[in-house]
């Protein structure tokens, strides 16, 4: 494992896994903390490599009292040996055929990340759009890769030139959604449920949308 802090609350690592199965864009990883006296505590991480990598990569936020991304970004060093199950997912993964648009927020970026990726090792970017939401600049997850990607990036929190800071809108939406048969969201469930609204605003069909949400764990 090699481990790089992004940012204070973000830490992106990359893992070697013997034998590793197979993996589709947007599939995700379950990833195991076990104690001596046998106590666990799991969280499922999606993938931000694409099965092009040697490695699995994913990008984990810092939650408070989260135990497995406290442990993560925290305690873990390079070197050591995390326990994982996966790749985990059918509903929201990509087979690189489909023309496709990620309307994704926050680190609901990751699995965007993962298709673009596919996307350009097959050599068909021209298949996936992305708009990607972000409070800001600095604190939205690959940056840089997004706007090399050619994606679509909204600032909540933040004025960027001509657009003020604020989500997405049905306008800049809509001219995204010419030619696209299925819409992948990513993001909080309170991000998820506004993209939805947003994207059926536009005119995608419901059954063409598909909604991955991530929130407290229990």
């Amino acid at each position: 494992m090699t481990k790089e802090l992004v940012t204070p609350t973000t830490v992106r690592l990359r893992m070697h896994v013997d034998d590793r199965l197979r993996h589709w864009p947007g599939q995700h990883y379950l990833l195991r903390l076990r104690a001596p006296d046998d106590y666990t505590a799991q969280r499922s991480y999606s993938l931000a490599s694409d099965d092009s990598d040697p490695l699995l990569e994913f990008f984990v936020e810092r939650l408070p009292d989260g135990e497995v991304s406290e442990f993560l970004a925290d305690v873990a060093e390079v070197g050591d040996v995390l326990e994982m199950r996966g790749p985990i997912g059918r509903w929201f993964t990509w087979d690189v055929r489909t023309p496709a648009l990620c309307l994704v927020g926050g680190t609901g970026i990751v699995p965007a990340i993962a298709m673009s990726r596919a996307a350009r090792h097959a050599g068909r970017p021209d298949l996936l759009r992305i708009l990607a939401v972000g409070r800001s600049p600095e604190e939205l997850p690959y940056g840089d890769e997004l706007h090399r990607f050619g994606a679509t990036v909204a600032y909540t929190r933040h004025a960027v030139d001509d657009r003020p800071a604020g989500p997405p809108t049905a306008a800049e939406l809509a001219p995204l959604l010419d030619g696209i048969q299925r819409a992948y969201v990513c993001g909080s469930s309170r991000f998820a449920g506004l993209a939805e609204a947003l994207l059926m605003e536009c005119g995608m069909p419901a059954d063409s949308i598909r909604v991955e949400q991530f929130g407290a764990t229990g």
